[in-house]
């Protein structure tokens, strides 16, 4: 037998009924469960019929459910099938009737972020009204649903952020407390401001912890329930669309689920469209999450209930993937999982988990469609740079390490099925593979990242054989190619194809000097001097900075005679130093990011038991890959 229950429909009285198709011998019928009860009557005039659910026999033949309301009443309809291409086989199954194959129609998930306004919580981060704005243009672009702006009157930055509508397509939603208990919503000024900012909906947060409702809120259950019904209400007679978000929910539940569901009640009744179940310590573990939504749903419908996960156990993305399987159609978020404490559910992971793999997939749509996801790992990486701090390496899906491999067995495989190392293709959210060079490569990695970078090399050519010697015998010394692109690309053509000298360093000095300046403040100043040979010509620049490796940078670049005009644009992005083995003469190895204006990042590192021979090794290796990028750039340029 194939049974399978959908949400269907509703009526603008607010009724709704659950659909089951069945098929037997006696061929499809439709069966219609009894609608929760409302609080609001049935309408005469109240009609809706909508597709929902379709089924395939073992015999061939499909049905298509309707459901209609009308004043009679809730009733269901079946189409009549195609012709089966073949007879209807009896004797299967129990009672002789067919198992069938289920062929659901997707519903719909609702993709709320809150960067702008719970991201804003995380340690460190403080968006001005144009980060928020360019954020704005990150997340249209990805296509989410709803974007939280903030919380208008409770700063100067998110009541200028209010004063116009910032997105085109997403709903904006303006996020604030319900109104106080004892005064009315004509009184209550943070209300107020709520319904005069430039939004289209209002998220309140409402406590639905009693424990909470004594403690921070200072007044009776009841009294927090009828605010949140006015609330709601008053927000509806405004026309906006009303969110609750319950704080504390499910520590609520396990205190008190009886006070928990009438706070979810009161706000559905009210005329919520989204109740929105709220993990907000971060301790609920999934499968608690799952029941105790399946129980919420007896009150709230799952396409009304919401999720909203908190990072405290590393399970924000597992508790929302459940509380969606367990029914609700709402899931908040933020970019790159930041938040307050550990975070909240990362919406970039949880986005690509949702479209692209089957077991979602094939249940679920979003507004988000699998070809703008290709811009997803674009987006995330954007959105760091606004935080001005690194992309994490390894994030699911958007990280550089995301797609890589390091063994050489495992690279094998990759570059005969992909498949074997790739749960899915990099290209489908815009990354890329990444077969890494190491001490722990074969010849199969070298070649992969040699093509990648235009070199090709045949597999019994002895120079790779020499290549792969000189990488694990300077990684055994201490340097790291897998994090260091341009300096490995540079060994590589040096060895494979002879490259021209730009410039040749003959020294360099770095002095360091403190000492009290014309003020009696102290201070420490760095002076770098570089002497220089190019095209045949000696060159010596000195330079001060803000550290001796600053000041050799400044002193390095401040005069490559004939290329100084292509290393403009050059600028040192990131700095790191890691100190090998212990000790005042221990090794250090250096790695430098560097980019330019043509927004390419380009990773260089250096090893010496000197820190500041480190840096100077990295640094003049970022200098030879931007003159070499461009002598390529220009032959493709040419070619074209």
């Amino acid at each position: 037998m194939g049974c399978g229950r959908v949400i269907a429909g509703e009526n603008n009285d607010g009724t709704r009924a659950h659909l089951y198709l069945r098929h037997d011998l006696g061929g499809w019928a439709a069966d219609v469960t009894r609608p929760p009860a409302r609080s609001r009557e049935a309408s005469e005039d109240g009609q809706r019929q909508k597709r929902a659910f379709a089924w395939e026999g073992n015999d061939g033949t499909r049905a298509h459910l309707y459901l209609r309301y009308d004043p009679a009443g809730w009733a269901a309809n079946v189409t009549r099938p195609p012709a089966a291409a073949k007879r209807a086989r009896t004797g299967k199954g129990k009672s002789g009737r067919l198992p069938g194959r289920a062929i659901m129609a997707r519903e719909r998930i609702y993709i709320y972020d809150t960067t702008l306004r719970d991201g804003q919580q995380t340690p460190g981060v403080d968006f001005s009204v144009e980060d928020k704005k360019s954020i704005v243009t990150l997340l249209e672009e990805l296509g989410v649903d709803y974007v939280e702006g903030g919380y208008p009157g409770a700063n100067p930055t998110d009541t200028a952020f209010f004063k116009r509508r910032q997105t085109a397509r997403a709903k904006f939603v303006a996020f604030g407390m319900t109104k106080r208990a004892g005064v009315s919503v004509s009184n209550d000024p943070g209300l107020s401001s709520l319904l005069q900012a430039s939004a289209d909906a209002v998220c309140f947060v409402a406590k639905s912890w009693d424990y909470h409702v004594r403690l921070a809120l200072g007044c009776t259950n009841e009294e927090n329930l009828e605010s949140i019904t006015a609330s709601v209400t008053a927000a509806r007679m405004a026309g906006r669309e009303a969110l609750v978000d319950c704080e504390h929910f499910f520590d609520g539940y396990k205190a008190n689920p009886e006070y928990a569901l009438a706070c979810a009640k009161a706000a559905y009744s009210a005329g919520a469209r989204w109740v929105v179940l709220c993990d907000t310590n971060g301790g609920t573990q999934p499968l608690e999450v799952a029941a105790i939504v399946e129980a919420v749903k007896a009150v709230v419908p799952g396409e009304s209930l919401g999720i909203h996960a908190h990072n405290d156990t590393e399970q924000a993305v597992a508790v929302s993937l459940a509380a969606i399987d367990a029914g609700v159609r709402h899931v908040q978020g933020t970019l790159n999982g930041i938040g307050e404490r550990c975070g909240n559910a990362n919406l970039v992971s949880l986005i690509p988990t949702l479209v692209l793999k089957p077991y979602w997939a094939e249940r679920f749509e979003l507004g988000i469609k699998p070809a703008s996801l290709k811009s997803i790992t674009r987006i995330s990486r954007a959105f760091d740079d606004i935080l001005n701090r690194p992309a994490t390496e390894q994030a699911p899906y958007t990280g550089t390490s995301a797609f890589a491999t390091k063994a050489g067995i495992h690279a094998s495989a990759l570059m005969k099925e992909p498949q074997t190392y790739e749960h899915i293709p990099p290209e489908s959210v815009g990354n890329s593979r990444r077969v890494m060079v190491s001490d722990q490569g074969g010849k199969s990695n070298f070649i992969a990242e040699l093509e990648r970078r235009g070199i090709r090399v045949a597999k019994d050519d002895v120079r790779l054989d020499t290549l792969i010697a000189l990488v694990k015998e300077r990684e055994a010394e201490g340097y790291a190619y897998e994090g260091a692109d341009a300096s490995f690309e540079l060994l590589a053509r040096g060895m494979l194809n002879p490259q021209p000298e730009f410039f040749k360093v003959e020294s360099f000095r770095c002095l360091v000097e403190r000492r009290f300046d014309a003020n009696g403040m102290l201070k420490t100043v760095s002076e770098a001097v570089v002497k220089v040979e190019v095209d045949g010509e000696m060159h010596m620049s000195v330079a001060e900075g803000h550290g001796p490796v600053n000041a050799l940078d400044i002193a390095l670049r401040k005069d490559l005679g004939c290329f100084q005009a292509e290393i403009e644009d050059l600028e040192l992005v990131d700095f790191k130093v890691r100190i090998l083995n212990g000790g005042t003469a221990a090794i250090t190895r250096v790695l430098i990011e560097s980019g330019d204006a043509t927004g390419a990042r380009w990773r260089t590192v250096g090893v010496s038991d000197n820190i500041i021979d480190a840096s100077f090794q990295a640094l003049m290796d970022s200098v030879n890959y931007k003159l070499m990028k461009n002598r390529a750039m220009a032959g493709l340029a040419a070619a074209e």
